[in-house]
């Protein structure tokens, strides 16, 4: 098999790795606290880095009127369905189509990355603002205007006495390296097209 539909195939196989591996980690260090609160985000669910962890986030979160963390999201029931047709349509066109759809493929996998993570910003910015207004303590900025608790979307920030970390993981990394893959095996397609021509 030509080497540019072998890495096409590969890098679109890759993507089956998220169904394994988390795709984010949100994680709060306090004096308080040890060991770290964290949970790793998949794309079909929620779950605790450490026993409990969502449990305890979820009690030190209701004092400041914020939403539990729920067991499942809508997002939960879209995004694996839609992994598995990219993955279906990566490894098709690796097999039968021409270089050319790889770099089409590849923009549509990149502009679904970049909706699921305006996505996930949204849930976060809902999730820190949207406040119980009958919450047992409340926090102000320095202006007045409620204080928010939105985690980074990826990096770290201070919230009241937290360290909250926002990064990805090996499933993210695996994606990244799946889609890097197939850009790969369009110029590979690309060269091998411009050789048969001379």
């Amino acid at each position: 098999m030509i080497k540019h539909k072998i890495l096409m195939i590969f890098g679109s196989l890759l993507l089956l790795l998220l169904f394994i591996f988390p795709l984010w980690n949100i994680t709060l260090e306090a004096p308080q606290y040890p060991t770290p609160l964290g949970m790793d985000i998949y794309i079909g669910k929620f779950a605790d880095m450490h026993p409990h962890d969502i449990k305890n986030i979820n009690l030190m979160n209701h004092y400041v009127g914020m939403k539990y963390i729920p067991e499942t999201i809508p997002e939960f029931k879209i995004f694996p369905p839609v992994i598995i047709v990219m993955v279906i349509l990566g490894v098709l066109i690796g097999l039968k189509a021409n270089y050319k759809w790889y770099l089409r493929w590849l923009v549509l996998m990149t502009l679904l990355g970049i909706a699921g993570m305006y996505d996930f910003y949204l849930w976060e910015h809902n999730y820190g603002h949207n406040l119980d207004p009958k919450a047992i303590m409340k926090f102000t900025n320095p202006d007045g205007s409620v204080m928010g608790f939105q985690p980074p979307l990826f990096g770290s920030k201070d919230i009241l006495n937290f360290r909250a970390h926002s990064y990805p993981r090996f499933g993210a990394y695996a994606m990244f390296i799946g889609m890097f893959l197939t850009f790969i095996a369009y110029l590979v397609g690309k060269k091998n097209q411009k050789v048969n021509y001379k």
